[in-house]
């Protein structure tokens, strides 16, 4: 039997480290290019972006990095509606700046396809670059997926890429029919039963 890479529970002085994560990930995606066509700003902007969220998941969710801090899943807790973060318009405008049209249409667009339901969502996952990265991502699916688990509630993640989409799959998720985010991005609403 394969042993797990160690997993830990973020706590708030980890934050940077997954807004780097999470910003590594974005920058160089089709997304993250139409979130900032300025490739200059985008990561700044994407970091400020992601703290915003990360910041709220650790009040209404968990977090897990490996404890080498390689990798990291963000989670919400949506046993009803999520609050948006305290001050979000003015925090996210801050943030974007011109871009600020583009973020609203994302979150409204991923908002649409969201399950109504109570459910546990994975809303980032990024791991670094490095060696084993495929075995990095399983360890920190496994041993997040299996804490949100305790909640007895099932789990929903986007996956924007045809390995993660697989990546979920080989964890129980079920991939239902894709949608395009606005930058053309064919995305997979993943869904995992408890």
């Amino acid at each position: 039997m394969k042993r797990l890479l160690p997993v830990a529970r973020a706590r708030w002085g980890d934050i940077t480290d997954i807004v780097n994560l999470v910003a590594d990930t974005l920058v160089t995606s089709t997304t993250g290019a139409w979130l900032v066509p300025n490739e200059h700003r985008r990561r700044d902007v994407l970091k400020a972006v992601t703290r915003i969220w990360t910041e709220h998941a650790l009040l209404f969710g968990e977090a897990y990095l490996l404890e080498d801090h390689s990798a990291a899943a963000v989670w919400f807790h949506r046993y009803g509606p999520v609050p948006p973060p305290t001050g979000y318009g003015e925090r996210l405008a801050v943030a974007c700046g011109e871009h600020l049209d583009r973020f609203l249409c994302l979150d409204a667009v991923l908002r649409t396809h969201r399950p109504a339901g109570p459910h546990n969502h994975l809303a980032f996952f990024a791991v670094a670059p490095a060696a084993r990265r495929i075995s990095r991502a399983a360890a920190l699916l496994t041993s997040s997926s299996a804490w949100m688990d305790r909640a007895l509630l099932p789990a929903y993640a986007e996956a924007t890429t045809v390995a993660d989409r697989d990546l979920y799959a080989r964890h129980g998720y079920v991939a239902h029919p894709p949608f395009a985010l606005p930058d053309g991005t064919t995305t997979y609403p993943m869904w995992r039963s408890r």
